[in-house]
């Protein structure tokens, strides 16, 4: 593990797989607002996935006029924003325990705050501007295969609604037993389940939706212009940023670096501290046993040493019922140390593909019912995560660099981390003292950057998941 995250990452590779959100691409996926790269920006933002374009957002609805660059390696939200499981879920639960004894009850308490109120936040942006994205709010369940995750399951949750109060929303969840669990859920070989409120949609549709906002308010976005290294330089007392490209360069006083799992091939110093994670996921048509058009619920399969993650899209979406499930990682040697390091999102792992086609079917038993006449699998790609070296993202000015900030590392949760990171990371940019001091209240500190937080590199396996999670298994979501 420890020499696959010496491993350089280099630039998103040019030929990735098309992911099924892909098809057909926006008509912003190539864009590039100017013909030439600006010179100069008063903001430069290199990635645009749901960070970037998050960030993009806020900025200019907050400094009006603001010269806002954004730079792409490929098309616009081509990583892995543009490839996820199309979940908005937390499940704050399998954390919480780990995060309350290594960080404080109020650290633990404030982060499962946090990702509930980002997948709000999601779901309403989504409805303000009218992004078609088959925003869904809806239940997600953990269908749970492991007597230890089913203890430990309760466990976590009967502490958090001792301290965060029966009534808090990042605290609900419902328990069922084997039985509920198999018919409520149609999954016969459940041990049980837990059942809490999350959201499914398209974050391809949805991030390109907050880009046409950003564009709007003036964004430059220039796609097919990779990011060839970054340097600051001192004019008249003032560290400026110039940012290399194939195109030219261009200099900036504030560069915003949301290149998660890809970052150490800007800043060196992060490498072994974030670490590329590749990952796979497959569409597939629903067995004639479920429902046509959408199952209820979105779902996590938890096993003992690992879990695939599923939805159903929903009857608002262009292509009701169909499976996207992804996973199965841990059915690789050394549980899957083999994929960390790996930036080769052309490809796809043949035991992981294997495994994906058929676990659906597995999962629900007799209630699948037989295969679509035209075959189970719609599409299948992969996609490049960002695991940091203690299971949390990175947001904030980096230590002893002005000028440079960063948000990236979401270990493959950022559907429930990156929008109010955003808002984070431009609270801290751009206000004033006391302005930073309300983010630092509201923003868990234990995701911000530190020179303690540097200090810590990838060493190891349990080093993927938030502090000690280690009982819970594998933590890999694309």
């Amino acid at each position: 593990m420890e020499e696959r995250s010496r491993i350089p990452p280099g630039v998103p590779r040019r030929d990735p797989t098309t992911s099924y959100w892909q098809v057909p691409p926006s008509d912003i996926a190539s864009l590039r607002s100017t013909a030439e790269l600006p010179t100069t920006a008063d903001y430069v933002i290199v990635g645009s996935g749901v960070s970037g374009s998050c960030i993009a957002f806020n900025l200019l609805s907050q400094l009006p006029g603001a010269r806002v660059v954004m730079l792409e390696a490929r098309q616009a939200v081509s990583g892995a924003t543009g490839r996820n499981g199309g979940h908005t879920k937390a499940s704050s639960y399998r954390s919480f325990l780990d995060h309350e004894r290594e960080l404080g009850t109020a650290e633990a308490v404030k982060i499962a705050r946090l990702q509930y109120a980002n997948i709000v936040a999601t779901h309403a942006l989504a409805r303000e501007h009218g992004i078609s994205c088959a925003s869904t709010m809806c239940s997600t369940v953990d269908i749970i295969y492991s007597q230890t995750h089913l203890s430990l399951g309760r466990k976590a949750i009967e502490r958090m609604r001792q301290v965060m109060g029966e009534d808090d929303p990042a605290a609900q969840y419902s328990i069922w037993t084997a039985a509920e669990a198999a018919k409520q859920f149609r999954t016969p070989n459940a041990l049980g389940a837990f059942e809490s409120m999350a959201g499914s949609l398209s974050a391809y549709d949805f991030t390109t939706g907050v880009l046409k906002l950003s564009l709007s308010l003036g964004l430059n976005l220039q796609t097919a212009t990779p990011a060839e290294c970054i340097r600051p330089e001192m004019v008249e007392g003032q560290t400026q940023w110039t940012v290399s490209t194939a195109r030219g360069s261009i200099k900036t006083a504030n560069l915003v670096l949301a290149t998660n799992g890809y970052t150490a091939h800007l800043l060196p110093e992060m490498q072994g501290i974030i670490v590329p994670l590749h990952g796979q996921i497959v569409a597939q048509r629903p067995g004639s046993g479920l429902p046509q058009t959408g199952l209820k619920h979105t779902y996590s399969f938890i096993q003992e040493s690992g879990y695939e993650y599923m939805i159903s899209r929903p009857p608002s979406s262009f292509d009701p019922g169909t499976i996207v499930i992804g996973g199965g990682i841990w059915q690789l040697p050394n549980d899957g140390a083999s994929r960390y390091g790996e930036t080769d999102d052309s490809s796809l792992e043949p035991t992981i593909t294997s495994y994906l086609r058929k676990c659906t079917a597995d999962y629900f038993g007799p209630n699948w019912g037989s295969d679509h006449p035209q075959g189970r699998v719609k599409k299948e790609w992969s996609g490049i995560m960002g695991a940091s070296a203690d299971g949390l993202p990175y947001v904030g000015a980096w230590p002893d660099k002005p000028g440079l900030w960063i948000s990236a590392a979401f270990n493959g949760h950022g559907m429930v981390w990156c929008l109010k990171a955003a808002e984070a990371l431009v609270g801290l940019m751009t206000g004033n003292e006391a302005e930073r001091r309300v983010v630092q209240h509201w923003f868990p500190r234990s995701a911000i950057i530190s020179n303690l937080r540097m200090a810590r590199k990838f060493t190891g396996r349990k080093d993927l998941k938030a502090p000690g999670e280690a009982a819970f298994g594998e933590r890999s979501r694309l």
